[in-house]
């Protein structure tokens, strides 16, 4: 069982990643930011009982389920107000985040290698962009591998699919981000 101290400290470990996994697949701050504080408060409420090893398994369970509701209910409320309104288009706000505020950079790396701190600068900038340019699916398989570090047989549980799926998915993300930077030189 997960002690309170235990709960926090891994809430605290996997916010930020969260809210970068939530924010590639609704691409809006503030749903992003609930959709983390749901998960968040899903699983303190409802998995306070569960062993602190499988606290990552669930949470990312809880993650993506909640992003898929966000989905739904976009969706129906979408047709609703398709039906109810003379279809007023909606501008959704662009502010995305700094993908760099994920990196670990030493404070003082930029005054020593400005150089090289730049080009890791624009790589990530890079990334992130391509990352947004994949499918739901592969772009959620490529995450919850490389990123949050599961293993094929964990990720196909979050994700809900076979792991021939994850590898799949995970195959093409590689492929295609691969491409996709290789155009704009990068080469990995």
């Amino acid at each position: 069982m997960a002690s309170r101290k235990e709960m926090a400290d891994f809430l605290e470990s996997v916010e930020k990643r969260a809210f970068k996994q939530a924010l590639y697949a609704v691409r809006q701050e503030d749903n992003a930011l609930d959709i983390v504080q749901d998960s968040m408060m899903k699983l303190a409420d409802r998995y306070a009982h569960a062993p602190a090893n499988e606290l990552p398994l669930i949470f990312q369970r809880i993650l993506q389920n909640t992003i898929r509701d966000y989905y739904r209910r976009s969706k129906v409320r979408s047709f609703v107000s398709t039906l109810l309104s003379s279809l007023i288009p909606t501008h959704a706000e662009d502010d995305a985040l700094d993908p760099l505020e994920t990196l670990n950079v030493a404070a003082d790396e930029a005054h020593t290698n400005p150089e090289q701190w730049y080009q890791r600068k624009e790589v990530a900038l890079m990334i992130d962009a391509s990352l947004q340019l994949l499918p739901a699916r592969q772009r959620e398989a490529f995450l919850l591998r490389y990123w949050e570090g599961l293993d094929v047989a964990e990720t196909a549980l979050v994700m809900g699919c076979s792991e021939g799926s994850v590898k799949t998915h995970c195959s093409r993300a590689n492929h295609t981000l691969a491409a996709i930077l290789a155009q704009k030189g990068v080469m990995l």
